[in-house]
């Protein structure tokens, strides 16, 4: 029983209000990043615009996130009362965004600012369908292959030479199947890989493809040269980003994918 002639101290309700506005920041931090992919599927905003929005977005979800998670330790402190479910939702989505965001940037960083992959260095496959298809589309990047580019801090950088250190087992792939046999293979492989094919050239060994990030939107070509080699084939594939200086390390595991799935029998 209180015997005291004052009533009982209320615990304060400020790191419950704090709670709630961290949660409300990391919704609007949340939604500014969904914004960010849709402005560049629908061309709403250009590239660049697109990737600061996301930026942008994924910066408010992290304080929004640090807001709340203050906001719950201070209130168990101060025997504050604690929102329930949506704090605990709120709290893991945005932990989740910024372990993604950290994992995005730690992956960036390890590899080469490249964006064109190829397993034949010496004589990259061409693309030819898909070149009207880049224009249309307004991409940056060149078609050609461009053996140097331009790095951090001005230096020019070999990029044949940045594949063969970060990316050696991206190789031509051999196989003992006739040039036609082994095409109608790589026709397969891209639709389960869900490429749109653009071009299918037997006469020529190519075969044409774009391929669709899914967030963004961004495109990607690829192009697949098959060649007689022996008493079989060979196989070489060449990937490019249309835009970015760096693209994560997507075209290289493009690459090893398909031909993992082209040696399956």
């Amino acid at each position: 029983m209180n015997t005291s002639p004052f009533p009982p101290l209320q615990p304060p309700r400020w790191p419950v209000h704090l709670t709630k506005a961290g949660l409300w920041i990391l919704a609007v931090g949340v939604l500014i990043a969904l914004l960010s992919g849709q402005l560049n599927r629908f061309s709403l905003a250009g590239v660049g615009t697109a990737l600061m929005t996301l930026v942008v977005g994924l910066g408010v979800t992290v304080v929004g996130t640090a807001l709340a998670g203050v906001g719950v330790v201070l209130a168990a402190i101060k025997r504050s009362p604690i929102p329930g479910t949506a704090t605990v939702v709120g709290i893991v989505v945005g932990l989740g965004v910024t372990a993604y965001v950290l994992s995005w940037v730690m992956k960036a960083r390890s590899v080469p600012p490249i964006h064109d992959i190829t397993t034949d260095l010496t004589n990259p496959p061409a693309f030819v369908a898909v070149i009207p298809l880049r224009e249309r589309s307004r991409a940056v990047n060149s078609p050609e292959y461009v053996r140097q580019v331009r790095g951090p801090g001005g230096k020019i950088l070999d990029v044949p030479q940045l594949q063969r250190e970060y990316y050696p087992y991206i190789k031509p792939l051999e196989l003992a199947l006739p040039p036609d046999q082994a095409l109608a293979r790589a026709r397969k492989v891209a639709g389960e890989m869900g490429w749109r094919i653009d071009a299918y050239v037997p006469a020529q060994g190519r075969l044409e493809a774009t391929a669709h990030t899914l967030f963004f939107d961004f495109k990607d070509d690829i192009v697949v040269r098959v060649t007689p080699s022996g008493t079989g084939s060979r196989v070489d594939v060449r990937s490019e980003s249309r835009v970015g200086v760096s693209d994560v390390g997507t075209n290289a595991a493009r690459i090893r994918r398909f031909l993992e799935l082209m040696e399956k029998p």
